[in-house]
Order: C-alpha cells, then sequence, then structure tokens
C-alpha cells in the first residue's frame, strides 16, 4: 500500500542522493549471486560399470569370444535376455514346455507382499517426485470471504436510543496471493532431479521383486518336481527289496537258505520302506511351501501337481554364449542402484546450495466491496513484492556438515553399485558354470544309470537262479539306486541353474533408457497378470 504524508521541519535539507545509486545496488547482488550460482557443480551422477568386456565362464566357443557389436542405444536387442523385449518373459518359461510353471508364477507374484510394497514405493515416490517439481513453480492461493454485521456509523437514532435497529453492512471481499522462490543456485531442480532418480530406481526394484518372486516360485516347483520323480525311485526301490524279502523268507522258512539271509532281506526292505515314507513327507513339505506362496488352495494345487507329469526337463543350452557381459545393465537391482547414485549426486547439490543466499518473490491483488443503506463502495489494491533474499549467516556449521554428509553418502552409493555390479557377473557367470557342468555330467549320468540297471537286472537273474549271493544283489541295488539319486538331483541342479541365470540377466527386464520398455502407470496390482507385465 503506498501512503504520503506532508511534513515540515526547520532543519536544513540533506543533500540530494545521486541519481540512480539506490537501483544499482539490487542489480548488483544479484549478478554476484547468478555467478557464485555458475560455480556450484554435482558430482558425476553415472560412474563406470567394472564389467568384464566378456564372460569369464564357458561355453568358450568362438561366438562368445568375440565381443558383441553394441548398438546406439547400448545392446542389441538379440542379446539381450529373451530378446530385449519383456513381452518374451513368458515365452522363457515356455521354454520348460509346462503350463503349470506359468501358473504358479502368475499367482505367486499376484499374492506376493513384497511385489505389493514395491508397487506402493512407486506411488510414494511419485508423490515426492510432483512435490519436487513444483516447487520450482510459482504458488497461488486465493481467498473469498463475506460478512454481514450492523453497522455503528450509521445516521439516525443510535440503536437503544428509542429501540430503532442500525442498517445493515455487507463486506464482500476476494484476493489472490502468489510466491514463487528463484533457484538460484539449482538447489530445486536438483531436489527434482533425485526425486526422479528415486523413481525411476523403485520402478526398477518393483520389476526385481517380481523376478525374485518368480525366481523363488521356480525353484520350489522343480525342487517338488525333483521330489515327485526321487518318490517314484524310492517306490521301485522298496518294491524291490519288498519282493527280494519275502521270496527269501519262503526260501528260509523251506530250508534253502539261511536265516540270516532271509534277516538282511527283511532289514533292506524295512530301510527302503522308511526312506519311501521320509520322501513322502518331503514333497507334502514343497507343496505346502508352495500352497503358501501362491496362495493356492491346497487341494486345488494338490490336484495340478498330480495331473501334471513330473519328469519334463530344463531346456537345452543353446543361447548362453551370446549373452555379453553388458546385459548387466539389465539387471533391475543394478539400475536400482545406479539411479541410487545419480540421487545422492542430486542430494549433494541440494545441500550445497542451501549454504548460498536464496531470493523470493511475493505478491497479492484483493478487491472489497462495502454494501449499507443501498450504498455500495468497492476497492481494488494489489501489492508487489516484498522481494526477499535470505542469507545464511552463521549456523554453526549445519550446513557444510550437511554438504559434507551429502557427499559421504555419495561414496557410499558409488561403492554399493560397483560391488552390486561385481556381485551380479558373479552371479551370471556361476550360472553359466553350473549350466555347463550339469549338460556335461547329463550324458555321463544317464550312462551310468542304464549300465547299473542292466548289471542289476543279471545281478537279479543269477540270485533268483542261486548263481549269485543275497549280499551280491544288495550291493547292486544300493549302488542302482544311489545312481538314479544322482541323476535326479542333477536334473534340479540344472533347472536351477537355469533359474538363476534367468535372474541373473535381469529375468526379462528392459532399462527405460532402451527405448523398448513402456511408460511406466500405476493401475492397480494385477490377480493373475502374466510375468512381462509392466510395473504399476
Amino acid at each position: 500500500m503506498l501512503q504520503s504524508d506532508r511534513m515540515t521541519s526547520s532543519t536544513p535539507p540533506a543533500p540530494p542522493r545521486p541519481a540512480g545509486s539506490g537501483a544499482r545496488v539490487l542489480p548488483t547482488l544479484l549478478l554476484s549471486i547468478l555467478l557464485t550460482a555458475c560455480g556450484l557443480a554435482r558430482p558425476p551422477a553415472a560412474v563406470d560399470m567394472p564389467a568384464p568386456a566378456r564372460w569369464n565362464a564357458p561355453p568358450a566357443t568362438p561366438e562368445s569370444a568375440a565381443p558383441a557389436p553394441v548398438a546406439a542405444a547400448g545392446v542389441p536387442a538379440a542379446d539381450l535376455p529373451h530378446g530385449g523385449s519383456t513381452a518374451a518373459l513368458a515365452d522363457w518359461w515356455r521354454q520348460f514346455d509346462d503350463p503349470l510353471l506359468g501358473l504358479l508364477i502368475d499367482a505367486a507374484q499376484a499374492a506376493s507382499p513384497n511385489v505389493a510394497s514395491a508397487a506402493a514405493r512407486i506411488a510414494e515416490a511419485r508423490t515426492a517426485r510432483t512435490q519436487a517439481g513444483a516447487a520450482l513453480l510459482p504458488t497461488l492461493d486465493g481467498t473469498l470471504s463475506a460478512q454481514r454485521s450492523n453497522s455503528p456509523f450509521a445516521t439516525g437514532v443510535a440503536a437503544g436510543g428509542d429501540g430503532a435497529s442500525l442498517p445493515g453492512l455487507t463486506t464482500l471481499q476476494a484476493a489472490a496471493q502468489s510466491r514463487w522462490e528463484l533457484d538460484l543456485f539449482g538447489g530445486l531442480r536438483a531436489g527434482r532431479d533425485a526425486a526422479d532418480a528415486r523413481l525411476r530406481g523403485v520402478d526398477a526394484r518393483w520389476h526385481d521383486a517380481r523376478v525374485a518372486v518368480a525366481a523363488e516360485t521356480a525353484n520350489l516347483y522343480f525342487a517338488e518336481r525333483a521330489c515327485r520323480r526321487q518318490l517314484a525311485v524310492a517306490g521301485d526301490d522298496t518294491r524291490s527289496r519288498g519282493e527280494t524279502a519275502r521270496l527269501t523268507d519262503l526260501s528260509a522258512r523251506a530250508g534253502f537258505t539261511a536265516p540270516a539271509s532271509a534277516a538282511l532281506a527283511r532289514a533292506s526292505a524295512a530301510d527302503a520302506s522308511a526312506r519311501l515314507t521320509q520322501q513322502r513327507v518331503q514333497c507334502a513339505l514343497l507343496r505346502k511351501g508352495l500352497a503358501a506362496l501362491t496362495a493356492i488352495d491346497g487341494v486345488a494345487l494338490d490336484a495340478r501337481l498330480d495331473a501334471a507329469p513330473a519328469d519334463r526337463g530344463a531346456p537345452p543350452v543353446t543361447a548362453i554364449a551370446s549373452v555379453p557381459a553388458r546385459v548387466l545393465a539389465q539387471r533391475p537391482d543394478v539400475y536400482a542402484a545406479e539411479q541410487a547414485v545419480a540421487a545422492a549426486s542430486a542430494d549433494v547439490g541440494v545441500a550445497e546450495a542451501r549454504r548460498y543466499p536464496g531470493l523470493a518473490l511475493q505478491g497479492s491483488i484483493a478487491a472489497l466491496q462495502l454494501r449499507s443503506g443501498g450504498v455500495h463502495q468497492s476497492l481494488q489494491t494489489w501489492t508487489i513484492g516484498p522481494v526477499a533474499i535470505s542469507l545464511p549467516i552463521f549456523d554453526g556449521g549445519i550446513r557444510a556438515a550437511n554438504a559434507r554428509g551429502a557427499r559421504a553418502r555419495y561414496e557410499e552409493a558409488v561403492a554399493l553399485y560397483r560391488a552390486g555390479v561385481r556381485q551380479a557377473v558373479r552371479e551370471v557367470e556361476e550360472a553359466l558354470v553350473n549350466l555347463e557342468g550339469t549338460g556335461a555330467r547329463a550324458g555321463d549320468a544317464d550312462t551310468a544309470v542304464r549300465n547299473y540297471q542292466v548289471s542289476f537286472d543279471a545281478t537279479q537273474a543269477r540270485y533268483d537262479s542261486g548263481l549269485a549271493t543275497l549280499f551280491e544283489l544288495e550291493d547292486a541295488r544300493r549302488t542302482l539306486f544311489a545312481t538314479q539319486t544322482a541323476r535326479v538331483a542333477l536334473q534340479r541342479e540344472r533347472a536351477e541353474a537355469w533359474v538363476a541365470l534367468y535372474r541373473a540377466t535381469g529375468g526379462g527386464w528392459t532399462r527405460p533408457d532402451t527405448g523398448t520398455a513402456t511408460a511406466p502407470s500405476l493401475p492397480p496390482l494385477p490377480t493373475s497378470a502374466p510375468t512381462s507385465a509392466t510395473p504399476p
């Protein structure tokens, strides 16, 4: 509001100030602040990935020895897991030719509290991103008010003198206030960048949660399938030992076999029966775990598992040699750690900017109308200012300490990122080694089972004809059982190595900056969504 008062004084007037001297003070101050702002810098938001040029793991084929060509987007789509397409994730599971596996993974992801928590963190990060972006814009608030009362200044007889009432006074008012904090040193922009990075990071964590649930479900499912195969092996062994015990007991009663041999046969049959019971318990426990993980009714799950064949093996290893080391960038957990580095870098910018002056502009407009006794009076006002500059003079070192703490957190984020990359390299190479090893052992295991079965059949025939002792038969049976058990364990190990490679190479997730991923949205959590669904 402007106001002018006329005053008189006998004091001689002060000498006039040079014209424009006060007007040059504020621009000079602002220019010095802007020049200082140009000197603020953040640490690097992106650091080098300590990944090898190629895998130090088999199979060492000529194709894997040559570096893969890198496209402009980073990695050729053909070299990425599942062709670089998130929609191909379900196709990866279909390589096992087991529809039940895909159904269980979908159910587990829909019921997983970890996936739900990750989705909630995405919503929270979006809220923080909106708040950080809004801090760069002016704020505008409006008020409306109306009031009706008696006027003590109305003409006529005063109230209470002869009972006459005063004329009413109506007051109507509307106002708008605005405030804008100028981002001189980039602190607000840094806050927005940090919120952006954290949003991208939690989005990747959502994908990582889905990948982890899928891998956990697959491992538990393959364990149950292996348990069923081992249950079949134990059942055959128990029936064989039981039949041998029955025949040996008949022979001992007839006096053709020593009682000690009959006792040995009965002990062998009882031992096999105990192993079969133990195997049934293990399979039941694995099914209970699947029911809890997928939230499927136990009876319905048992029916589905009983109807599905248990002898499906892992798909052949055909494309492992074409997986380059740079595919680590497609891992959601590595990408989330990368975004944590970017967010920590922006936090350094926020902390540094708070050590310098701030500038804020304010303004308001208002309209007032008075109505009383048929008389209307309107008044409009506006204000520009004040232009407020906040100067940090003394805070006991708080702002400087906050800046040092932000830089320390940045160094920690860089160290965690590099450690995560090294761990990712280890996981991929271990999966490759396990796949190569299980593939090389599979042929030998099949050969061993086949030949030990021939040897056992021959020993059984010799025993039935009285040419072999019970000890020879039991030794052949024990060797065959151990070999069959080892083959079942090898099949399970190979399936788990496939799952480990799936998880180690990102589980079909695609970086947002490769141009193949869809923009994140936030629909409700899916109840039976495919594994390749868009993040919430």
